[in-house]
This record gives structure tokens, C-alpha cells and sequence, in this order.
């Protein structure tokens, strides 16, 4: 009896030898996931040697009262008059490990490219926390931001919320607070790779599934489970899991982008064909060949280098667009 494998699309040439050079898993554990965890964090000194930067630490109240530590880094004696734009990140990792200096590499070209002060936040890990209190703990941030413009030197209106894979969820997660909360006002949601549907029931989910790869459709539903903790199918809201949002009217002009060749493919896709549905403006962009994951992984592949150029490009156009008079 013939076996039919699931097809899915090719990786790129380039990216697929890159990735025979790391060790890939089918399935993320408690024992895997405790492991990575004590893996260092990413060194940021290295990422700050080459550029004058101001690099303060600050930490802002979680409802509950736990301290959620940021980091603000701002162009050094630049030449730059009026106020800068801001550039709010949320790091990857599956709302299950990382922190605020992973994939900082990504904003911190914004800040060479448009003298942007860049911000990255800290929320908790599942599955020590659970349901909105991840998302919550960004929307903090956003709304220190906002407080502390001023202070900043930040252009109000052109703060713009980013982020890669978890970050990216969260981020489109924390611009559906900000809209329903009537404020802070953003200008953009840039959303890399997003994690953006916890239910996985997609065609692009189905074929990451039972193959290794940097993210599978199995590590994908552990992440979720952690994420989720006891809430029931019908209790998650929009700003965990924003595919849910039932109304995606109203946000601020929203970039994505994902690869052809990774489990989020299709969520990413239908959140961008939504805003256009809703009458909003979205730009998508999805790279053939592409992993998840796959700018961040292997900065100076062709691929990755036009995907982080055309990213850069569109923020450009949207910064210019909303320069303060």
C-alpha cells in the first residue's frame, strides 16, 4: 500500500541548507522547553557596540502590581530635529521563553534607519502565566510610552507596535486593546511571522505537522496549551488569540509578513485579507521558500535580506506619512 505524504511547499535552496546545520524537533516539552530556558540570554552588548545609544531600564506596574521591566534605547547625539519615532517591540518565542533582547537585532535597525527610539518589553512566560495577563503586560507598556512621550522625545503620533511570531500576536493583540480602549493611538502594527490563532485548524498547520522544522504544528499547540492554561475553547479572547476578533475594523495600516513554507502561513494570510474586508489598509507579503522564523535565524540570506529591506521600506512610507506638523 502506497504511503501519500503531506505536500507542502519547497524551502528555499539557501535556507534549506542553513537549517540541515541545526538541530530540529518535531515537538516542544516540559523537559525541552526547561532546557532552552536556561540556554543564555541574547548578549545585547554586542548589537550596541557599533552605535551611540542611550540605553536605559525601566520597569512599569502589571495590574496586579508585578514590575514588567522595558528597555528604551535612543539615537545618541544625533542630528535629528523635532521627535523621534518609537518603535515598540515584543519578542518571539512562543509566549514561552525568550526576552526583551531577542530579535532586538530587527528594531534596532530602525533606530540606524529612521533615529526611532526603540522600546522592547519584557511580559511573562507561560505557562507560569496564563490567559490576557501576557498580552495586559504589553499593553502596560504601550500606555508608559504614551505617558512618557515627552520625556522621550517621541513623536505621539508615530509610535508604532512590532513584533516577531509571539511578539507579532501580541502586538496585533495589544493594538486591539489599545483601539477598544480607546487609546494610546498607533500609527502601525508591524507583524512579523505572527502567532495569531490558537486553534491550529489550518491547511498550513496540517502540513508542519509531524516533520521537524524551527516551529511545528505540535510545538505550536504545546505553546498554546501553556498559554491557555484551564481557559475552555470559548473563553479565549481576541487579545490572546486576535484570529478571534470578530471585528477587525478601526486598526492602524498593519504589515505582514510570513514565509510559504511554515505553520502560519494561512492565519497570517486571513488576518490581512480581514482588514482589507473590515476597510482597512494591510500590506502582506509572503516569502517563498521562507521558514518560520527565517530573517531573525539567517540575517544575510538573500531572502532574509529583501524581507528586512521591503519591511524597512513600508515603515519608511509610513513614518514619512505621519511626520508631526
Amino acid at each position: 500500500m502506497r504511503v501519500t505524504q503531506t505536500a507542502r511547499p519547497d524551502l528555499d535552496p539557501e535556507l534549506r541548507a542553513l537549517l540541515a546545520e541545526m538541530p530540529l524537533t518535531v515537538q516542544l516539552t516540559p523537559e525541552i522547553l526547561a532546557r532552552l530556558r536556561q540556554l543564555p540570554s541574547t548578549p545585547v552588548e554586542p548589537l550596541l557596540a557599533h552605535r551611540r545609544v542611550d540605553r536605559r531600564e525601566v520597569t512599569v506596574p502589571a495590574p496586579d502590581g508585578t514590575p514588567i521591566p522595558l528597555s528604551v534605547f535612543s539615537p545618541k547625539d544625533t542630528d535629528r530635529t523635532g521627535l523621534a519615532p518609537c518603535v515598540y517591540w515584543m519578542h518571539g518565542g512562543g509566549m514561552v521563553m525568550g526576552d526583551r533582547f531577542s530579535q532586538l537585532d530587527i528594531p534596532l535597525e530602525w533606530l540606524d534607519e529612521f533615529g526611532a527610539v526603540v522600546v522592547s518589553v519584557d511580559y511573562r512566560l507561560a505557562p507560569e502565566a496564563t490567559g490576557t495577563t501576557l498580552v495586559d503586560d504589553c499593553y502596560q507598556g504601550l500606555r508608559w510610552i504614551a505617558a512618557h512621550a515627552a520625556e522621550l522625545g517621541v513623536d505621539p503620533t508615530r509610535i508604532v507596535v512590532a513584533g516577531a511570531s509571539a511578539g507579532g500576536g501580541l502586538a496585533a493583540g495589544v493594538t486591539l486593546l489599545a483601539r477598544d480602549l480607546a487609546g494610546p493611538r498607533i500609527t502601525a502594527q508591524l507583524l512579523i511571522c505572527p502567532m495569531l490563532d490558537h486553534r491550529g485548524a489550518t491547511t498550513s498547520s496540517r502540513q508542519y505537522s509531524g516533520v521537524p522544522g524551527v516551529w511545528t504544528a505540535e510545538t505550536n499547540a504545546f505553546a498554546w496549551r501553556c498559554v491557555l492554561g484551564d481557559l475552555a475553547d470559548d473563553q479565549v479572547p481576541p487579545y490572546v488569540s486576535p484570529a478571534l476578533a470578530d471585528d477587525l475594523s478601526g486598526l492602524p495600516t498593519t504589515y505582514v509578513d510570513t514565509g510559504s513554507a511554515e505553520v502560519f502561513r494561512d492565519e497570517d494570510t486571513d488576518y490581512a485579507t480581514r482588514v482589507w474586508a473590515a476597510g482597512g489598509q494591510a500590506e502582506l507579503h509572503v516569502w517563498a521558500g521562507g521558514c518560520h522564523g527565517f530573517d531573525a535565524l539567517y540575517p544575510q540570506a538573500p531572502i532574509s535580506a529583501t524581507a528586512r529591506r521591503t519591511r524597512t521600506d513600508w515603515l519608511a512610507r509610513v513614518l514619512s506619512a505621519n511626520l508631526a506638523g
